[in-house]
């Protein structure tokens, strides 16, 4: 309630033509509570400055590769790409993708790195990462199967010792060139380059198994296609040591080339051995195939055949050259059904693919050998039936599956083609049948010396194209950006704490207002159809009254206004005019306002008196410095004093008299209804023009209602942030009712959130202005801060 010690209130006028839209209006509301966003935003930022000081940074390390997938080289390069192209393995980025992120690869970049092993720097508050920089590397001399990871503290206490901490503090001194055991095996420490820096310092090494280091990496890198259009495939990993991003994407992309190197090899190596094993076996059978001819020709006395053998000879040999490779591709798929019918999971030794143009069936096969290789590696650390087999054996089965079904589908359109070729070679058999009989056996003999002869050239050809894959260094991949620095985290961090900063106090008020049992706005009491005549915004002052004869400031202004608007509450009405001031709950400000508007109606020359009703907690006696011991209603009710007696004239203006409680009643309803109440208004309305009744809450006692009867118009006192939404239906009750007379709103104590801003408003900011101390500054900065409404 706005009295001694509490709020000075200001009125402004509110220009709805010109007002702000609800966004601004809820900004405004906002930015009102600018000191907690202050807090909260420095608060927060300086939470992430201590984070980032004494926390890991967190880096985002990336680094691109081009798949060179099945497509045409440059000029320099197609002729050789043509020869070796039936040596590569079908390549998509898919596929590219798996073999990056395969285990085998990935083991491969945990064992060359050690990134089993993580030394780091003890502190006093936090550890410093010695990544690249340890003085110290532990070697595992022999690994034992059960593996456990293991932390080892050691200080390093001179060039020849150390001391080793075990995890219930006991001490060990050993020398570097001991060889130590525990329970995952033998190994000993190596000095490194750096090792000079760190005598007499403490370092905590942290070991694990290079399976779990091998998993965790996984988990950790990412491989995406950077566009459909293009076979170049993104890595990315989140590393606090950006060293130590950059090496792992570096060696990964080193690991992968071996691996496509190694396939490579693989693929063309196999195919050798295949080829030399048939030339081998044809070797002989041409030998034999050509004595065969001589010995036919010296026996039966022929030098040479007809032209019509040559005619047929010369249509039959392309056919067989086609039925050669057909056998040849036979031969091939049989060996590969051989190989995956094996129940064998462990045999990297796949059969050629030779001849066979299906680049899903070679990057089918090229998986197998990879998961055969890893359950092979597996086997070296774990026992076969360990559960952790179980994974792999489901890719192998499901990947021996798809090769089955594609070579199905290759084997029946090689059978296909063999036997429209076989049919071909048929037709031309019956155009030689009129030939002589000697004639007809040479020609066959020649013709089996020609399809072995093709056969033998076919597969030297195919062997020099082997080989020269072999010998090939024509890379698959191609390294678009080597690892680098993408994005730190530094930045992200303060931009979070920031909207940290603006978040929390935002949602705090947004609470505040959501969760409110509080009248908050105008608006809300305009809803129930209740006028709303004035507002009064909050301000601190140490006096109740605030109206002054002489004063330049927007508080005269504004009372005022009510005034004013007084005048046609009234009707124009120029004397005997009786207002009734009243509010739901105490502490809304009704002896505030009746106390202020009395002033201001005497200050402009009207007879004013205001008569203290409340019977039950008086103020208006208190805001004037009046005596609580004198005269005042209560004894002329009584007839104990006459009017002249209970009424006192104001020191403030000479217009204005106050008409105190005197001793309080304890009856004051059944007081209020003498008929000495209608007696002493209707001598009032005589001799004043302005007659002001402060009476008792209405919504806790009747006596407002009561003392209504000699009333003209009502002031019904309404608090932001105080009176209750619950009061609403009330107010909006006794409206409907009519049982005030001619009831408008006061609405007080209005907190400054820069939405009215009406001419006033700026009135009283450059009046106001110097006359604000430190003291209030501050005051009003920790209302604020601390959502304080008082």
């Amino acid at each position: 309630m706005n009295t001694e010690n509490t709020p000075l209130t200001r009125f402004i006028e509110k220009d709805e033509e010109n007002g702000s839209s609800n966004f601004g209006e809820t900004l405004s509301r906002y930015l009102y509570y600018w000191p907690l966003f202050l807090v909260c935003i420095i608060s927060s930022l300086a939470v992430a400055y201590v984070y980032l000081h004494y926390a890991k940074p967190e880096y985002i390390v990336k680094a691109k590769l081009l798949i060179k997938a099945e497509k045409s080289s440059t000029n320099s390069e197609s002729s050789l790409n043509e020869i070796i192209k039936p040596y590569q393995t079908g390549k998509s980025v898919e596929d590219e993708i798996e073999i990056l992120k395969s285990r085998s690869v990935i083991q491969q970049v945990v064992k060359d790195l050690e990134l089993w092993a993580h030394y780091e720097e003890k502190g006093s508050i936090i550890s410093e990462d010695l990544y690249g920089q340890s003085p110290l590397r532990f070697r595992i001399i022999k690994k034992d199967q059960d593996f456990e990871s293991k932390d080892f503290l050691i200080t390093i206490l001179d060039a020849e010792t150390f001391s080793l901490e075990d995890a219930d503090g006991n001490v060990k001194q050993f020398r570097f060139s001991d060889r130590l055991r525990n329970n995952f095996g033998s190994w000993k420490l190596e000095k490194t380059a750096n090792f000079d820096n760190f005598i007499g310092k403490s370092i905590n090494i942290k070991v694990k198994d290079p399976e779990l280091a091998t998993d965790q990496l996984l988990g950790r890198i990412e491989a995406t296609e950077v566009n459909k259009n293009a076979s170049v495939v993104e890595l990315s990993i989140q590393e606090n040591v950006l060293k130590r991003g950059k090496d792992i994407l570096n060696q990964l992309i080193v690991q992968y080339n071996i691996a496509s190197e190694r396939e490579k090899e693989r693929v063309a190596g196999t195919a050798l051995k295949f080829i030399d094993e048939r030339l081998s076996s044809l070797t002989g059978e041409l030998n034999s195939v050509e004595k065969d001819v001589e010995g036919f020709r010296s026996s039966r006395g022929l030098t040479d055949i007809s032209s019509e053998s040559k005619v047929y000879l010369d249509n039959v040999r392309v056919n067989d050259a086609h039925l050669n490779e057909v056998d040849v591709q036979l031969n091939v798929i049989r060996g590969i059904e051989r190989y995956v019918n094996s129940p064998d999971n462990t045999s990297t030794s796949a059969p050629s693919t030779i001849g066979i143009d299906d680049p899903a069936l070679t990057s089918w096969v090229s998986k197998l050998i990879d998961l055969q290789l890893q359950y092979q590696q597996l086997m070296g650390t774990l026992p076969e039936k360990n559960p952790a087999f179980d994974p792999i054996r489901q890719q192998i089965s499901s990947t021996k599956n798809a090769i089955k079904q594609n070579i199905g589908n290759i084997k029946n359109s090689l059978v296909s083609t063999r036997r429209q070729l076989e049919s071909f070679n048929s037709n031309f058999q019956g155009s030689i049948r009129n030939l002589p009989s000697d004639e007809r056996q040479l020609v066959s003999i020649k013709r089996q010396q020609s399809i072995k002869e093709n056969l033998y050239l076919y597969l030297l050809q195919k062997r020099e194209e082997a080989a020269l894959s072999h010998a090939s260094t024509l890379a698959f991949s191609q390294t678009v950006d080597s690892a680098y620095l993408d994005t730190y985290k530094k930045p992200l961090t303060y931009s979070l704490a920031l909207f940290i900063g603006i978040l929390l106090p935002a949602t705090i008020l947004f609470g505040r207002q959501l969760f409110n049992n509080k009248i908050q706005s105008t608006e809300q009491i305009e809803r129930t159809g209740v006028p709303v005549t004035a507002e009064l915004v909050y301000e601190y002052s140490k006096s109740p009254i605030v109206v002054h004869n002489k004063s330049r400031f927007a508080i005269g202004e504004q009372f005022r206004s009510l005034r004013t608007n007084l005048l046609y509450l009234h009707e124009k009405k120029k004397s005997g005019r009786v207002t009734l001031v009243t509010s739901s709950i105490a502490g809304e400000g009704k002896s505030f306002v009746a106390s202020n508007l009395g002033v201001a109606l005497a200050a402009s020359g009207r007879r004013t008196i205001i008569l203290e009703l409340d019977l039950r907690k008086p103020k208006i006696a208190s805001n004037f410095n009046i005596s609580k011991e004198g005269l005042g209603l209560s004894d002329f009710l009584y007839g104990r004093a006459s009017v002249d007696q209970i009424t006192k004239t104001s020191a403030l203006h000479p217009n204005l008299s106050i008409i105190g409680t005197g001793a309080l009643p304890e009856n004051p309803s059944e007081l209020l209804e003498h008929i000495e109440i209608d007696d002493l208004i209707q001598l009032l309305r005589s001799e004043y023009d302005d007659i002001i009744l402060d009476t008792p809450p209405i919504f806790l006692v009747t006596d407002a209602m009561i003392i209504s009867r000699v009333a003209d118009a009502s002031l019904y006192v309404v608090r932001q942030n105080f009176s209750y939404r619950k009061h609403l239906g009330f107010i909006k009750k006794i409206f409907r009712e009519h049982k005030l007379p001619k009831m408008q709103v006061v609405f007080n104590a209005i907190q400054k959130r820069g939405e009215y801003k009406y001419g006033y408003e700026y009135y009283t900011a450059i009046n106001t202005q110097k006359k604000h101390s430190l003291h209030s500054f501050v005051r009003e900065v920790s209302n604020r801060l601390l959502l304080s409404n008082s």
